[in-house]
């Protein structure tokens, strides 16, 4: 049986060397180091020149560690060497001329910048690693992380029950939908933000890592349009910026809270944190919009009716309509502060997959 030489391909990084050799289904293999840094190569196998015994010799530029990890598949024989020092070669072989039957592996390779970017980033997470090692572990993540999940759960399930309600009235009844929104949505509406009050107490409890002010923003004015506008004036319930105040809301919301029921969990899935971080640009000022729509219609029931009007003296009233101009203001003030901290969130989100990514 004639002895022949099988292709060699290889690559490195500042303190290992890979080899891979083409020779498939390796039988009786024979690898050994002489001096740290002669490696001999011997084995049966399927190479270029069919079944043959294949063997080489490669003397290397500086001296290695005498372990040698090697794995043999169908395919080839993988071989990884660590270098004695950490440092980068000019060439693998100690002569200069190249082997024959030497070649790069282009699936490993990489320059020496390259190189140096990658063991940074290596040695970043290893000491990212060292340090949450050393951080005491709250022993009562996993009972704060099952809350989280389950009141994200059931305000998805809450807010999904009125987007697929008002979707599928509007489609069977066209316009009349608009009309009777409240009568038949209010209640769930009520319970879940009711719920998001809860939003407001996780993060001055450590919980969550969002903001205080953001989260009271949100909650605050919602609650607002809900009991004070449409659930005090029944002349507002019938009125159609109701289905669309509804319709803007539960159609952010079914997403923002699966991705939050997610991140309890450590999972990701790439479509809904796009619509988590691109729908609400659109979707949050129509929302607020649509809020302005139901204060501004309210106004003049308010000095109608004069209900919630202070007494002031000399026989003076001050109409509830006057507190509700400067909430107008207020809100579109909301707008840009919570506008800000979402972007910002998106913004901070892109960086770190970019920084995952290189």
């Amino acid at each position: 049986m004639q002895i022949l030489t099988p292709h060699v391909y290889w690559a490195q990084r500042h303190g290992e060397i890979y080899l891979r050799v083409e020779l498939s289904d390796a039988k009786n293999l024979d690898i050994n180091l002489q001096n740290n840094n002669i490696l001999q190569f011997r084995a049966l196998g399927h190479g270029a020149k069919g079944e043959n015994e294949y063997e080489f010799s490669l003397e290397f530029l500086e001296l290695v560690k005498p372990d040698i990890n090697h794995k043999s598949t169908q395919r080839q024989v993988d071989i990884k060497i660590k270098k004695q020092e950490e440092r980068w070669w000019d060439r693998l072989t100690l002569q200069e001329k190249k082997p024959r039957f030497l070649a790069p592996d282009f699936d490993r390779w990489l320059d020496e910048s390259d190189a140096e970017m990658e063991l940074q980033a290596r040695q970043e997470k290893i000491k990212k690693i060292s340090v949450e090692s050393r951080v005491r572990k709250d022993p009562y993540l996993g009972l704060k992380k099952g809350y989280l999940f389950m009141y994200n759960l059931v305000q998805f399930l809450g807010f999904s029950w009125i987007f697929v309600n008002m979707t599928v009235r509007l489609f069977i009844l066209g316009q009349d939908s608009f009309y009777d929104t409240f009568h038949t949505a209010a209640d769930m509406m009520y319970f879940c933000q009711m719920m998001a009050l809860l939003e407001v107490i996780n993060p001055l409890l450590g919980l969550v890592k969002t903001g205080f002010f953001p989260a009271m923003i949100q909650v605050a004015g919602r609650n607002s349009i809900l009991f004070v506008i449409f659930g005090s004036l029944e002349q507002m319930q019938n009125k159609p910026v109701v289905f669309f105040v509804f319709y803007l809301w539960s159609t952010i919301e079914i997403f923002r809270y699966p991705f939050y029921m997610l991140a309890c969990i450590g999972t990701e899935w790439k479509l809904l944190t796009w619509l988590r971080y691109n729908l609400w640009i659109p979707l949050y000022p129509l929302g607020v919009i649509a809020e302005a729509v139901a204060v501004i219609q309210s106004l003049p029931i308010f000095d109608e009716t004069q209900l919630f009007s202070f007494p002031l003296p000399a026989g003076y009233t001050l109409s509830f309509s006057y507190i509700l101009q400067l909430y107008l203001v207020l809100m579109f003030l909301g707008l840009f502060i919570n506008f800000r901290h979402l972007y910002t969130q998106r913004k901070r989100r892109y960086r770190s997959r970019k920084r995952k990514v290189h």
